[in-house]
């Protein structure tokens, strides 16, 4: 038996959603080291898995890599449509998993929009491959079709920076008990609704963020300086959001990082994908405080989680 095991990840935003300019998403994120997915696989004579997801997943494993059949477990997961990247850190295990123990090989940024992973943003399947903070490249906007491309059909987005977290960094997750983020359907119909009509100004001065203030931050290890430039960042994606979300945050998440944005060691703060969860960015010397600030936002706002 073989075993794959993977981080969750958080997604700080898009570049670019305005039709307006040469290339549209490219996606911001980091790799995380907790929560994790944890799969175990076997070589069986049919597919076997009593995950729903990772079942499905396991099927089209088995066809893509052509082997007879699988049996599959999943020993952790991460919460579904929680902001996390549960759908492609699971799918991409999986993939893996199966190829392992079947003696296959699995490049994985090549067969992932096979399984329908990777076609907007490129941060999970980065993530996946090698971790770290991730700046994907997105895609050519002559591209862009109102209608969801066939699985297949695409490419995952290159990675166009990628940086290693420094070791003192720390990603506080604050995950209220609150309605699972977009995804499916809604989900396609939201992308769709806020690119056509998004600002291309919005990306422009997330660009400027990107190159004048992440990357060096990055580069230069400071996380105070980090975690401002990705509020920035998450802040202005939610203005183009806001009419399919209900605010620059989804309700709850506004008071949430509201709350911890006064926090003196949370030094930025934001809402990942569709949420819910929101992270904030701390370092290894005010752990237990930025723990005590997620708490507190919590109660603050009257929301469990």
């Amino acid at each position: 038996m073989v075993r794959v095991s993977t981080g969750a990840r958080i997604h700080f935003g898009f570049l670019n959603l305005s039709l307006a300019r040469d290339r549209l998403y490219g996606g911001v994120g980091v790799a995380l080291d907790e929560p994790r997915v944890v799969v175990a696989a076997e070589p069986a004579t049919d597919v076997r898995c009593r995950h729903p997801a990772a079942r499905e997943y396991a099927e089209q494993a088995v066809d893509l890599l052509g082997v007879e059949g699988v049996d599959v477990s999943v020993e952790r997961t991460l919460p579904r449509h929680a902001g996390l990247g549960s759908g492609t850190q699971l799918a991409l295990a999986v993939l893996r998993s199966v190829a392992a123990a079947t003696d296959r090989e699995a490049d994985v940024r090549r067969l992932a929009p096979e399984m329908g992973r990777g076609g907007r943003s490129g941060v999970g399947v980065a993530t996946f491959e090698a971790g770290g903070a991730v700046l994907d490249a997105g895609h050519p906007t002559a591209r862009f079709t109102t209608d969801r491309p066939e699985d297949g059909s695409w490419s995952v987005p290159a990675v166009a920076a990628r940086h290693e977290v420094p070791d003192r960094w720390r990603f506080l997750l604050v995950v209220p008990d609150a309605d699972p983020g977009r995804n499916g359907a809604a989900e396609e119909s939201s992308m769709r609704s806020v690119v056509e009509r998004a600002d291309a100004q919005t990306g422009d001065r997330i660009a400027g963020i990107v190159t004048r203030r992440l990357l060096p931050a990055l580069a230069e290890g400071s996380a105070e300086r980090f975690g401002g430039a990705v509020e920035s960042v998450g802040r202005l994606n939610g203005t183009w959001y806001a009419d399919e979300q209900g605010g620059v945050y989804r309700p709850p998440v506004g008071a949430l990082v509201s709350s911890l944005s006064e926090s003196p060691v949370v030094y930025g703060a934001g809402q990942s994908s569709w949420g819910p969860t929101v992270y904030g960015v701390t370092d290894a010397d005010h752990v237990d405080e930025a723990v005590e600030a997620g708490r507190a936002a919590l109660a603050d706002a009257d929301i469990e989680g």
